[in-house]
């Protein structure tokens, strides 16, 4: 199958300009594509030379023989604009650059700028600047300017890297990862990491991906590469950096300040089943235990070790990393009592190792096969050490291979820390199916990967709620005219979008108060409707549980005195539930974000929020709240009540879809407060900014 990218990824022929023998960039980018067998045409470009490594040279892009289809550029940045020119000119249609493209006394508009907007008007590919290249095993095509590891065997396995040699620890040492391709996609000037994406999510022998990510500069068209990936059922195993960076970008509503960088990258890897990782040994374990063949069962994790300590740690490292452990059957406890010697509990993780006698090892087998053969067990992890100098013990072989044949569950042999040592037997059992992992934490983030990554394949998302199309483009035509929408306006739009929102009204002098408040049934509260005064209770613009209308009118003409203008009049809601937030934030790159948390001066002191990519399912809503730290609040807590969680479920499933339908006119939203109790789901307070405002 033909894709837009084969001209840069699996060109039939090449040019190397600054080809040489004499070392370098130039001689080490010829060794990698002979090496890695490439078997289209190979050109050099070189002022003097005539051939390089058998390669045919000639002096510049006009004496090449013919048509070439990709340029691979080895040569200074004080050299390199000028030969792009003349590449543009002899119609190349992809390019490699592993320089910087930066010079010292360069002027704006700058040399990396410069030739971007070159490539760009000529429609040309670019792999880099400023990154490694790539290594399309599976191709032959080892476009490189450095030298790798030379025993690469084609695989399933797919790297995309923004770090240059981010990577390269795993690409180069660790031989278990066998690649379909590995890209450092550098400065992305003209081709990105979803442009990568999607080239490999086309490709039938991807089994998995694994990406280095800085940030993603094209959102869309790498939401449109998830929704492939998710279709293809290819997991997308992601490290991604900054998890400490916050917006930098001043906001105005809470939620605002809730929702950084990091939790919108979180909300969009959890939206498409993305499985993000910590570091690089993470990054590798997880794609290794992707890749072998054997598909998750449902339940959890069984484990057998042969150390009460070491089952002790695996349960303390399990919780830091979210797995759980299957809880074992009757049936199969059972047979762990008849199989186990005396004093042994028969428990998940199980220590299998008592005295040690003539049938130790086939206590361990029968052990492991009763455990994996639960119906509430999904894979297995035999947690032992290696030998001396790193060796495998046979027996544990003979473990791994019993266990995984009797039930055709993924199997896995890993020691709790793996020295200089090293055993054949490692890469043999790997590429049979049942792989060899070093470190618990590591393999334990793996596990956490391949069961989030099951759950997300079978709970599709479904959303019903549908908007009245006809309200929906009222307002919008009505924000689009405006710079300022109002606490009274905004929760009368909500209402009318099925939000249950508190009545307010405007009143505008005492007059209409008294009117007003005449037709409502005390306690009212009172607060400022002045335009821009976002947080009102912090200018002490808002009087709570006002129970007579002496009192109200009392109250208003105090705040006239502080803040003249528009007031707001509304019931008081009683507050015999527990303040919950729902706001959304507008990520510059990724768009809107929902924030689902407890309200009220929880929201900015503890921040017990969830981020969320809109629109979700009730469901999801559900989950979302769930995982609050705080949930045991809603359950009923010490003589409490407990509150109607899917009622709020329900409105943050709305919320959602409200929040994408205005994306367009509004920045940024929080409903703060929004009453929750057993019969009860209410918003009180809202604030809209709209995107006018901010610009």
């Amino acid at each position: 199958m033909s894709h837009r990218l084969d001209p840069l990824l699996n060109p039939e022929s090449i040019v190397i300009v600054g080809a040489t023998t004499s070392g370098g960039m130039g001689t080490r980018v010829i060794k990698n594509l002979q090496h890695g067998g490439f078997k289209g045409k190979l050109f050099g470009l070189h002022p003097k030379n005539k051939d390089a490594f058998d390669i045919p040279c000639y002096p510049d892009f006009k004496s090449l023989p013919e048509k070439v289809e990709h340029a691979i550029f080895a040569v200074s940045d004080e050299r390199i604009e000028g030969l792009v020119d003349a590449a543009i000119d002899a119609d190349i249609k992809a390019m490699s650059m592993m320089s910087m493209l930066y010079l010292d006394d360069d002027e704006k508009p700058y040399l990396k700028d410069r030739i971007q907007a070159k490539l760009n008007k000529a429609d040309i590919l670019l792999c880099g600047a400023n990154g490694m290249g790539f290594f399309h095993i599976e191709k032959g095509v080892w476009v490189n300017g450095h030298f790798s590891r030379p025993n690469h065997e084609p695989g399933g396995i797919c790297i995309i890297s923004q770090s240059g040699s981010g990577v390269a620890g795993i690409i180069d040492c660790e031989e278990r990862i066998n690649l379909n391709l590995s890209v450092s996609s550098g400065s992305e000037l003209t081709v990105g990491a979803e442009d990568y994406l999607d080239y490999i999510l086309h490709q039938e022998s991807t089994t998995v991906v694994g990406m280095f990510l800085e940030t993603i500069r094209k959102p869309d068209q790498m939401i449109q590469s998830f929704k492939l990936a998710n279709e293809r059922k290819i997991p997308i195993i992601v490290l991604k950096t900054g998890r400490t960076e916050r917006s930098a970008e001043l906001t105005v509503s809470h939620s605002g300040g809730l929702a950084g960088v990091d939790d919108c990258y979180n909300a969009l890897f959890e939206k498409y089943g993305i499985q993000r990782v910590a570091d690089m040994d993470e990054l590798a374990t997880t794609l290794i235990m992707f890749d072998q063949p054997y598909a998750l069962a449902n339940g959890n994790m069984v484990s057998m070790h042969d150390s009460g300590g070491e089952r002790q740690l695996i349960i303390d490292i399990a919780d830091q990393q979210g797995v759980e452990f299957a809880e074992l059957e009757d049936d199969t406890t059972q047979k762990l009592k008849e199989i186990l010697d005396p004093g042994l509990p028969a428990v998940n993780p199980l220590d299998a190792w008592g005295k040690g006698l003539g049938d130790a090892d086939q206590i361990m087998i029968d052990s492991m096969i009763a455990m994996l053969s639960d119906s509430n067990a999904s894979m297995g992890a035999i947690v032992m050490d290696r030998g001396p100098l790193g060796k495998i013990f046979p027996e544990y072989v003979d473990y791994l291979d019993k266990a995984n044949q009797q039930t055709g569950k993924p199997v896995f042999l890993v020691s709790n820390r793996q020295g200089t040592g090293t055993d054949p037997l490692v890469l043999q059992l790997t590429q049979n199916g049942t792989p060899v992992i070093d470190g618990l934490y590591s393999f334990l983030a793996g596990v956490r990967c391949l069961h989030q990554y099951r759950d997300f394949l079978k709970n599709s998302e479904s959303i019903d709620i549908v908007l009245d199309q006809e309200k929906v483009i009222y307002y919008q035509k009505k924000l689009n005219t405006i710079d300022f929408f109002g606490e009274a306006d905004a929760l009368k739009m909500f209402s009318e979008f099925g939000i249950k929102a508190n009545e307010s009204t405007i009143v505008t002098n005492k007059g209409d108060l008294s009117e007003i408040s005449s037709k409502m049934i005390f306690p009212l509260v009172l607060k400022t409707a002045v335009k821009d005064v976002f947080h009102k209770s912090e200018l002490n613009a808002v009087y709570l549980n006002i129970e007579s209308q002496e009192v109200l009118l009392e109250s208003y003409k105090e705040l006239q005195t502080n803040l003249p203008g528009d007031s707001l009049v509304a019931p008081m809601i009683e507050s015999n539930g527990i303040e919950m937030i729902l706001g959304m934030t507008t990520d510059q790159q990724l768009g809107p974000m929902v924030t689902i948390g407890f309200g009220g001066y929880y929201a900015e002191a503890l921040k017990d929020v969830v981020t969320l990519m809109p629109p979700f399912s009730k469901e999801t809503a559900k989950k979302a709240i769930l995982s609050l730290k705080m949930n045991p609040l809603l359950n009923g807590y010490r003589g409490s009540e407990a509150v109607d969680i899917d009622a709020f479920s329900e409105l943050a499933s709305r919320f959602s879809v409200i929040a994408v339908e205005f994306k367009e006119q509004i920045r940024e939203i929080d409903l703060n407060p929004i009453i929750l109790s057993k019969d009860n789901c209410i918003a009180v307070d809202a604030l809209i900014s709209l995107h006018q405002q901010n610009k």
